[in-house]
C-alpha cells in the first residue's frame, strides 16, 4: 500500500490535470507535488521519445535497473513498454539469465546499466560502449540508467502499488526472491 495518497484528476488544480493523462499509480502519487511530477514526466517523455539511442537497447538498460532493484513496478511496466519497442521474450529471458544469449552490444549495455546501478560505470565498460555508441548516445544511456535508478528508489520509498493489468508480466517474468 502506498505511503501517500493516490490522487485523481478531480483532486488537482485545472492546470495540473494533464499530469494524469496516463493515470498509473506512480503518476497518481507524484502529483501530490505537481512541480516535481511535471519535471519527472518531462525527463521520462524525453527518454522514451526524444533520444537517438536505439529503443530496444534503452529498454534493456531500464529493465536491467528494474531487475537489479527487484522492483516489481518498474520491471512489470518496462517489460510491457519494452515489448512495444522491440524487446522480445528471448531478450527478457536472456536478461534474467545474466545476459547470456544476447548480442555483444546488448550485453555491454546491461553491464553498463548494472555498473551505473552499483554506483558508476567502470572505465573499460564506458570506453567500449562509447566506441559503439558515440558521445551523445553515451550521455543518453548514462542519464537513462541514472534516472531509472532514481525511479526505482522512488517507487520503493513511496511503496507504489503495481496495477492489476501489469501483474501478468510479473507472473510471466518473475523477479527473483529478495
Amino acid at each position: 500500500m502506498a505511503r501517500i495518497p493516490y490522487r485523481d484528476r478531480a483532486d488537482l488544480a485545472p492546470q495540473d490535470q494533464e499530469l494524469l493523462a496516463r493515470p498509473i499509480t506512480l503518476h497518481r502519487a507524484l502529483v501530490n507535488a505537481p512541480g516535481m511530477a511535471r519535471a519527472f514526466s518531462g525527463m521520462g517523455k524525453h527518454i522514451r521519445y526524444g533520444m537517438a539511442l536505439d529503443a530496444r537497447l534503452r529498454e534493456l538498460a531500464i529493465l536491467q535497473v528494474g531487475w537489479l532493484a527487484r522492483s516489481p513496478y518498474e520491471w512489470s511496466h518496462h517489460v510491457k513498454i519494452g515489448m512495444e519497442f522491440g524487446v522480445t521474450d528471448a531478450d527478457i529471458r536472456a536478461l534474467m539469465a545474466g545476459g547470456e544469449g544476447l548480442e555483444p552490444l546488448a550485453r555491454l549495455v546491461l553491464q553498463g546499466a548494472a555498473e551505473v546501478f552499483a554506483g558508476g560505470m567502470e572505465e573499460e565498460t564506458f570506453t567500449a560502449l562509447q566506441a559503439e555508441l558515440g558521445d551523445a548516445r553515451m550521455v543518453e544511456l548514462t542519464l537513462t540508467c541514472a534516472f531509472y535508478c532514481a525511479v526505482v528508489r522512488t517507487l520503493a520509498s513511496l511503496a507504489i502499488d503495481v496495477e492489476p493489468e501489469y501483474r501478468p508480466y510479473l507472473d510471466r517474468y518473475p523477479l527473483p526472491a529478495t
